[in-house]
């Protein structure tokens, strides 16, 4: 490698069970629990993952010259744009019009997982230059397997970094995060808020206490396969309404709990002595991530008490940093999630696309500046730079 003077060699593996776990979590580091060796393999070992779902694994593997890991990429081979949530279906129609074909395509991500984390997975001093070099290996990658492009969604501001410096374009875009300010409590954080938001919050949550639900929070030892055989039931009734295709098979959370149990924030719902509802978080050293909600009942306000409040509840208690409540969802913006930008990068093989796409996400980002900035007049906190 040039800038280090050392040599690596990359290569494809298409299980994650090929690299050692240690190996794996040396270079994917322990603040994101989404690129740890355990969930990644949970994906792939309940086949919620797999050729067959249109995510091909297809690992990236950086080794020095004495055959250590010192670099990794999650990579999946990829047949259609579901499960993504940086959205590129109009460049599919487009390079289908003229006359191109878009799939298959390489993903650089976390199935189904809308979190800003680590993508170019690098260890050492020399990490920086790793990542360069996995991203400009990637693209020779995406020529031998004939795909049309690369694509790493969700990333952080280093790998961008290095995308830039392979050649990548990079998209904005945007998610609603919250952040802790010092609160000390549910309330601290109420008295941050305008008069009419925080009159808001408290009648929804007196409302839902009104209902007769008990929500508990389950984690580490607590959790049991009746947890998640409840979970399951509310996370498949509502993905059929909503996207008619679960992507996460029973088995995934068997799996998840298996190896990382000490991460999974479970909060479920019970009513007349049934579990009704839940919602799955993950948590790392600072972060609480709100992944996926299910109901089998209606209950007015529910949703948000269990997705944003408790999280938010927790988040205050364990003295964490950021609630992160996934993709989408104007709604957060009043209970104080704020519009956060988030990163994508793309290489399209064809010159002449990637000068389309070029120019499209230069429009689009000033689209996306102006939405934010038009967002943020709308904030719900008593001062706007809170």
């Amino acid at each position: 490698m040039a800038d280090t003077g050392e040599t690596i060699t990359l290569r494809t593996i298409e299980r994650i069970g090929d690299v050692p776990a240690d190996c794996w979590d040396s270079c994917a580091g322990s603040s994101n629990p989404f690129v740890a060796h355990g969930f990644l393999k949970a994906l792939e070992d309940s086949h919620s993952v797999h050729g067959r779902t249109g995510w091909l694994p297809h690992h990236q593997i950086a080794e020095d010259a004495k055959g250590r890991v010192i670099g990794c990429v999650p990579m999946y081979l990829k047949s259609h744009s579901q499960g993504e949530y940086v959205f590129d279906h109009g460049w599919a129609e487009a390079l289908a019009r003229a006359g191109g074909r878009y799939y298959p395509k390489l993903q650089i991500a976390v199935p189904f997982t809308p979190v800003p984390g680590p993508r170019l997975l690098a260890r050492g001093e020399a990490a920086p230059a790793i990542r360069v070099a996995l991203a400009r290996g990637m693209i020779d990658v995406a020529r031998r397997r004939h795909a049309s492009s690369v694509h790493a969604t969700f990333c952080e501001p280093a790998d961008i970094e290095a995308f830039r410096a392979a050649g990548y374009l990079v998209r904005t875009g945007f998610q609603y995060h919250w952040q802790n300010n010092g609160y000390d409590s549910f309330e601290a954080f109420l008295a941050s808020l305008s008069h009419g938001k925080r009159k808001a919050i408290r009648k929804e949550r007196r409302e839902v206490a009104e209902l007769g639900v008990r929500l508990v929070v389950l984690q580490g030892s607590d959790l049991r396969e009746e947890h998640w055989d409840a979970f399951f039931a509310f996370y498949h009734a509502t993905a059929d309404a909503k996207w008619g295709n679960p992507y996460l098979t029973r088995p995934f959370f068997s799996r998840l709990q298996a190896t990382m149990r000490e991460r999974v924030v479970l909060m479920l719902v019970e009513h007349d002595g049934r579990w009704v509802a839940g919602a799955l978080n993950l948590v790392s050293t600072d972060t609480l991530y709100g992944r996926n909600w299910g109901a089998i009942a209606a209950f007015k306000h529910l949703h948000f008490e269990t997705c944003y409040y408790q999280a938010l509840d927790y988040a205050i208690a364990h003295k964490l940093a950021r609630v992160e409540a996934g993709a989408q969802g104007e709604h957060k913006l009043q209970r104080g999630y704020l519009p956060t930008r988030t990163f994508s990068a793309h290489f399209l093989v064809e010159p002449a696309f990637q000068r389309a796409v070029a120019d499209f996400i230069a429009r689009e980002t000033k689209q996306i500046d102006h939405i934010i900035a038009e967002l943020m007049q709308h904030s719900p906190y008593k001062h706007a730079d809170i």
